[in-house]
């Protein structure tokens, strides 16, 4: 099976269960590098006034901006939770809700955030408004989705209590004083209080379509949008829902209405939709957004200024009603890729691979490099020349890298990527590690389907001494009667010395430069993704499952961690980070893991990184210098051990 596809997999597989081991969590010192100011989706957004906009996201993100959405900074919120939403009746005063019953406040401009007791561990939060600094509402939904959950404050979130929704699902509210609110979701569900919830009353909404966003200027004149381009709008408190027309083959997500006749609406769409009326939904109007990515939400503090917030942390502004819309976020992007392998040779430099495939025709793929030699703080797009996505990466200098990839791709550069050369493999397996032990002495592992193979996989490993001239081919085994699955990952810790792993725990090791390998693997169902290995016995490997320290030569690895990663580097025989996809949800941990051992794998500690996308490779040039990349281009860095 395709290593990108098992990655996919597993990221569902994992995200859904709870783990028995439980690390420590400790404060993280890992930063963005790519994209900047950081690469999280958003998914909702207040704009107080001209000059003061929050936005939140996943992994607990909350940016803030100062000069009207110009700028941005990261605030920091001590959760790792999915904020969906957020409301600030002033620019000091905001609450942001999320995931797993989470409530967020701020009172100091976002100085500090502090949690507060929602009375749930378990609904989904999706919706809130604030009427005033104590007066607020919550929607949401039970985990489900089957029981619509609102909560109410009139403290400022001190005290939070259930009300009886008496509906399904509810995915946004709008309240316009401290009585009347209008709640929407599932199935065209709309449900109304003008009591302060002690009761809310269900409308009929004429649809059966998702409603998603809901904006009410007055007790009388509300907006709603949904899936599948649905707009309602109402001007007598919701006695009547009109159906709008629109023309969109997307959702819509998010809106923002300043007075009767004038809303903007985001969503998703080709490109992404911004649609907006200034005549009471009369006549909507498509605005270019500058963007394909989707956009999630949008607020609005009079009829020309407003910002809108999407995926992989896009943040958009306007001052002219959307005639123009300017890309304030992100500030700088190397590539939006996934990025599967990454090789710093020292604190300086460093150099990422990986590679995506166009949605649109003709739908090519292509090989991704990026490239650092000050550290991160700018990566540079390298040309590759490669039309397959490129999985494993082993540079032995600054100037001289190996790349491996999808159907027997390999490229070389000698002189720091400024150009990069693709060498005859003489296969067309994929080839997903490569490992370097000096500018000539280089071995690639891989694999191919087998329907021969009781693995349905074969292994594939290469060998050059001649920088990649020439490359020839290794038995994976002595016995040909033992066949060996596909490989994912390889360490040299000298020209003859090495370790492979791959699929059903296949674990090899050569101590003759890969004449012969020895299959010491357990032959059991978790893959191994990663080995690094630092002396002859010493060295770490991650599976799906678990993390296994290596034995004295000939003994089976032992499991030492009982939580699974993606990638691993090691620098001593006591230092090891580790980085995957989290799957602590007893610790309120989403997004990309990163586990930390100072012990020799005795302890771990789990980290708290700021990314939301899964990490799939890392690089440590000393104990405290390390770079992770992943998903969606994402590239983090750590100069303190993630401390």
């Amino acid at each position: 099976m395709d290593r990108i596809l098992r990655f996919r997999i597993l990221l569902v597989t994992l995200a859904m269960t709870m783990l028995a081991a439980r690390p420590a969590v400790a404060d993280s010192g890992w930063f963005w590098q790519n994209p900047l100011p950081q690469g999280n989706s958003m998914s909702g957004t207040a704009m107080v006034d001209a000059n003061t906009v929050y936005a939140v996201g996943i992994a607990g993100t909350v940016l803030r901006s100062t000069d009207g959405g110009v700028n941005w900074s990261i605030q920091t919120t001590n959760t790792t939770q999915l904020l969906r939403a957020i409301s600030c009746p002033d620019a000091n005063t905001c609450t942001a809700v999320g995931d797993r019953g989470t409530i967020m406040r701020t009172t100091n401009r976002g100085a500090t955030w502090t949690a507060q007791s929602s009375g749930t561990q378990d609904d989904f939060l999706l919706g809130v408004s604030f009427t005033d600094a104590n007066t607020g509402t919550v929607a949401g939904q039970d985990p489900t989705g089957g029981i619509g959950t609102i909560l109410r404050t009139t403290d400022g979130g001190a005290t939070w209590t259930r009300q009886p929704s008496g509906t399904t699902g509810l995915w946004g509210v709008s309240c316009n004083d401290a009585n009347t609110c209008t709640a929407v979701g599932g199935s065209g569900t709309i449900v109304r209080t003008t009591n302060g919830g002690v009761t809310w009353t269900r409308q009929s909404s004429g649809t059966t379509d998702y409603l998603v966003g809901v904006s009410f200027i007055d007790a009388n004149t509300g907006t709603v949008v949904g899936n599948q381009g649905t707009i309602l709008y109402t001007i007598n408190g919701g006695i009547n829902w009109i159906i709008q027309t629109i023309f969109t083959m997307g959702n819509l997500y998010g809106l923002s209405c300043t007075d009767a006749n004038t809303c903007t609406a985001v969503g998703s769409g080709f490109p992404s939709a911004i649609l907006r009326t200034t005549n009471a939904g009369v006549t909507w109007t498509r605005q270019s957004s500058g963007t394909t990515d989707t956009l999630t939400a949008v607020s609005f503090t009079d009829a020309d200024t407003g910002a809108a917030v999407g995926t992989f942390g896009t943040i958009l502004r306007t001052t002219d009603g959307g005639v123009n819309w300017t890309i304030a976020a992100p500030t700088y992007v190397a590539t939006h890729d996934d990025l599967y392998g990454v090789s710093c040779t020292d604190a300086e430099t460093c150099t990422a691979v990986g590679g995506a495939r166009d949605v649109t025709p003709p739908y090519d793929t292509r090989g991704t490099i990026v490239h650092t030699i000050n550290g991160g703080a700018t990566w540079t797009l390298q040309s590759s020349g490669a039309t397959n996505r490129l999985r494993g990466i082993s540079c032995t200098d600054a100037n001289t890298c190996t790349a491996v990839g999808e159907h027997g791709t390999i490229l070389r550069t000698t002189n720091g990527g400024a150009s990069w050369t693709a060498q005859s493999s003489g296969t067309t397996d994929d080839l997903a590690g490569v490992s370097c032990t000096d500018a000539n002495t280089c071995t690639a592992v891989g694999g191919a389907a087998d329907a021969t193979s009781r693995y349905g996989t074969r292994a594939t490993i290469l060998r050059t001494t001649s920088g990649g001239a020439t490359w020839t081919p290794q038995a994976p085994s002595g016995d040909p009667n033992d066949p060996v699955p596909e490989l994912f990952g390889v360490s040299f810790t000298d020209a003859n010395t090495g370790t492979a792993v791959g699929v059903y725990s296949a674990m090899l090791r050569t101590y003759d430069g890969g004449a012969y390998w020895n299959d010491v693997g357990l032959n059991t169902m978790p893959s191994v993704w990663s080995v690094s290995m630092t002396d002859l016995e010493t060295g770490m490997a991650v599976t799906d499952r678990n993390i296994l320290r290596a034995n004295p030569l000939g003994t089976p690895w032992t499991p030492v961690f009982g939580e699974g990663a993606f990638g691993i580097s090691c620098t001593d025989a006591i230092t090891c980070t580790a980085v995957g996809q989290s799957a602590q949800a007893d610790l309120g941990v989403v997004g990309g893991k990163i586990l930390r051992t100072t012990n020799g794998g005795a302890n771990w500690t789990h980290q708290l990184g700021p990314s939301g996308f899964s990490l799939f490779a890392v690089s440590c040039t000393n104990a405290d210098t390390c770079t992770a990349v992943g998903v969606s281009g994402t590239i983090l860095r750590t100069n303190t051990g993630g401390r």
